[in-house]
């Protein structure tokens, strides 16, 4: 342990993916703007769904323009390598501020970004081939923990993303693919396999076993070529086939963080020799050897600890996790379930005044869909109504919902106690017993 902590290494391939990630991340933000995203998520709304624990994230409505242009342009800055400490605490700032706005936009890879730039900022990822070097005249090599523990969490996310899909729904019955596929048939020369039975299948096997293996391939060298065509192969087909964003993109570059420094000196020779190019005469770039920091190390032990443990946290709830979804985000669970709702809210008083509410009055349609299924988020807006309709004239209002979830194709059942007075009860993270329970049993993680 102590010589492996003392061991280093080229800089070159950190700084590949600082470029890489830098420059997807601030893509992503234009394509926000560009696609007119912002308004309609986070200045449209008239409420937003907090993450537990963070009710104290305040929507900055017409502000969040200002907001996205910070983390785009911190983003730009970190590729850069421009005041990089600086532009990294900005950036992991910035972008988990926008992501725990609203529970609606919540997506796996917001929080792989949001972990990132978190363990980043505890790397020198500026080391080389970025202005604050050149801008410095120096460069220098790393420990091989500081590369090292950016592989360490793409692995994690691969095998606990495999290791989700350990279950009779992925596997034995080919859930929810046999329902998204056939909605891509209409794709030109393989458009027509997607309304087979068996193609549900094939993906969904050769899905779990690409995330449970491909982090040991690009490990071994001998297969590591191999391994980042599957992993363009794999991404490139799931970007073609379901709108999640910059994910799969993300992770094609991240995947480079694998190969050996020569590879990435050949990937970065442009950059060396414009610096070297631009550099004075007189001037020599000065080589510095990396210093030991064991309180970054105490740190990020931590931060892998987390990482390790969250995952499972979903053991310490009764119940189907994915009906309850209690302990289901941030563990890499990434589309494993198809599921749709409707959920009708009546409110009443101590006088026998009683209405139905209106849902789009008071949600747009993409957070009316996920409140539907999703019980943190369903006790979220009885709460809303009730502060409302006391604001109307009701009298302690009283809310009770009527929901019906279908799951993965089954037929729909009701999701929470009718008889439950949603708005007394409190939000924690203990379990919430007026989830009714899921009759069918779905086996694995």
């Amino acid at each position: 342990m102590q010589s492996y902590f003392q061991r280093t290494t080229s800089a070159a391939p950190l700084a590949t993916f600082r470029i890489a990630f830098g420059l997807l991340i601030f893509a992503g933000v234009i394509r926000f703007w560009a696609k007119g995203w912002i308004h309609d998520l986070y200045v449209a709304p008239k409420h937003f769904f907090p993450f537990y624990g963070f009710e104290f994230i305040v929507p900055p409505g017409e502000f969040s323009y200002l907001l996205f242009a910070i983390c785009g342009l911190s983003a730009l800055f970190v590729a850069l390598g421009f005041f990089y400490r600086v532009s990294i605490v900005t950036l992991f700032a910035s972008f988990t501020y926008i992501e725990l706005i609203d529970k609606s936009t919540y997506l796996n890879h917001y929080y792989f970004v949001s972990m990132m730039c978190l363990l980043l900022i505890f790397l020198p990822a500026h080391r080389s081939f970025s202005l604050d070097a050149y801008r410095t005249r120096t460069h220098g090599d790393i420990f091989q923990w500081q590369l090292d523990s950016v592989k360490l969490l793409v692995c994690l996310v691969y095998f606990f993303a495999g290791l989700a899909k350990v279950n009779s729904e992925w596997l034995l019955h080919a859930q929810p693919l046999r329902i998204w596929l056939p909605a891509k048939n209409d794709l030109p020369l393989i458009g027509f396999i997607f309304n087979k039975t068996w193609t549900a299948y094939a993906f969904s096997w050769a899905g779990c076993l690409y995330d449970l293996t491909i982090p040991f391939l690009l490990l071994y060298s001998p297969t590591r070529v191999f391994a980042y065509g599957a992993v363009v192969i794999f991404h490139v087909l799931t970007a073609m086939l379901f709108p999640i964003g910059m994910f799969p993109y993300i992770m094609i570059v991240t995947a480079l963080i694998f190969f050996s420094p020569k590879v990435h000196e050949k990937i970065l020779f442009p950059i060396r020799r414009l610096l070297q190019w631009r550099q004075n005469a007189s001037a020599s770039i000065r080589a510095t050897k990396p210093t030991q920091n064991y309180a970054v190390i105490a740190l990020l032990s931590l931060f892998f600890a987390f990482q390790l443990i969250t995952p499972f946290r979903y053991l310490a709830y009764p119940g189907e996790l994915f009906w309850t979804e209690e302990g289901y985000r941030f563990s890499w669970r990434v589309m494993l379930m198809e599921k749709a709702g409707n959920a009708q809210f009546i409110v009443k008083d101590r006088t026998g005044r009683q209405v139905v509410a209106e849902n789009s009055q008071f949600l747009t349609p993409l957070q009316e869909k996920m409140m539907a299924t999703q019980p943190d988020m369903i006790l979220t807006y009885a709460h809303m109504l009730r502060d409302h309709y006391s604001k109307h004239g009701f009298d302690s209002p009283e809310v009770y919902v009527d929901s019906y979830v279908v799951l993965n194709g089954r037929l729909g059942k009701p999701l929470i106690d009718p008889s439950t007075n949603l708005a007394r009860e409190k939000d924690s993270f203990s379990h919430k017993s007026w989830i009714l329970p899921f009759d069918n049993d779905i086996k694995g993680f």
